[in-house]
């Protein structure tokens, strides 16, 4: 991601998490709470200039009372404070895709927001001469038939860098290093399924991260803003003791089988994955830097859901 989607990113939180509060606000107490990524944010969105600070507020405001009715713990008033916070972007490592958290501390309730500025990226992982991907995707350590494939690639990719080579002089990006570091991890995966059945389900919690939460997407050239339910674990869309939430979040269903894993049709630089359930996804190798580096960033994408994940769409007003 660019700096400057990056930073758009940033100015998106931090005017949802003004919003919010501004709301919440209205009818209970509130809180921000203070911490380094509200000062990051708060600087990304004092460098917008006006038209993008109105796009973001306009979109933050569509989407919020929608939140509201799906969780109506929010605004209930037991005499307690709801408390608004930014997380750190190392949580996303720690696999808490959440951006935006809402809390309760008593009664002990919390819901995220993950929050995406014009792009549905899910993961930008990479892979590289020391990543272990599977134990850090799905917990089981690649092969050494894995490392022996991708040594040499990534060792060519080593002298390249060493001798300042930009990825655009490199002869053959696709066929000395995206099709065969794909093969390889295309390969890996196939073989970690065959004796580890359970790695459907671990891929799509890696992928999504441990914990629910509502994805929300900032369309600016449709002017709308797009909420997505990811109620894996059942601890969205809680009814309140005097209201229920307006619309039922169902449970979603984590896949058990790997359906098909390949290249996508005429693309060197892409693998599709099917699951049951409905869930497919996208991994794009590319490189995420003008000169050469020594490891390759995947975009991963979801390109397909289970229908029990719930899409809201807030048109601007």
């Amino acid at each position: 991601m660019s700096n400057r989607s990056n930073d758009q990113g940033r100015a998106y939180e931090y005017i949802t998490l003004v919003t919010l509060h501004t709301e919440i606000s209205k009818i209970r107490k509130a809180e921000i709470v203070q911490n380094s990524s509200l000062k990051a944010a708060k600087d990304a969105w004092d460098n917008m200039n006006n038209n993008m600070q109105q796009l973001l507020a306009v979109s933050a405001t569509s989407f919020v009372p929608e939140i509201f009715d799906l969780e109506p713990l929010i605004l209930e008033d037991d005499g307690d404070s709801v408390e608004l916070l930014i997380q750190k972007d190392n949580k996303g490592e720690e696999g808490d895709v959440r951006d935006i958290l809402i809390v309760r501390s008593g009664i002990e309730w919390e819901i995220g927001l993950s929050m995406k500025h014009n792009h549905f990226a899910v993961k930008h992982s990479r892979l590289s001469h020391k990543i272990d991907f599977g134990k850090k995707w799905y917990d089981v350590s690649c092969s050494e038939h894995y490392w022996q494939s991708v040594l040499p690639i990534f060792e060519y990719l080593q002298k390249q860098k060493a001798k300042g080579k930009a990825w655009s002089e490199l002869t053959d990006k696709v066929g000395e290093v995206y099709i065969p570091l794909l093969n390889a991890f295309i390969e890996e995966l196939r073989n970690a399924y065959a004796g580890h059945k359970e790695l459907p389900q671990k891929m799509v919690e890696y992928l999504l991260g441990e914990y629910d939460f509502y994805k929300v997407v900032s369309i600016d050239n449709k002017s709308l803003t797009q909420i997505n339910s990811f109620n894996l674990h059942g601890t969205l869309n809680k009814n309140g003791k005097r209201h229920k939430a307006t619309s039922t979040i169902p449970q979603v269903l984590l896949p058990t089988r790997i359906v098909n894993l390949d290249f996508k049709p005429e693309s060197s630089n892409t693998v599709e994955l099917y699951m049951d359930g409905g869930w497919q996804f996208s991994f794009r190798i590319h490189n995420a830097s003008t000169m050469v580096e020594s490891s390759l960033k995947f975009d991963i994408q979801i390109v397909g859901m289970p229908t029990t994940i719930v899409t809201i769409n807030c048109r601007w007003k």
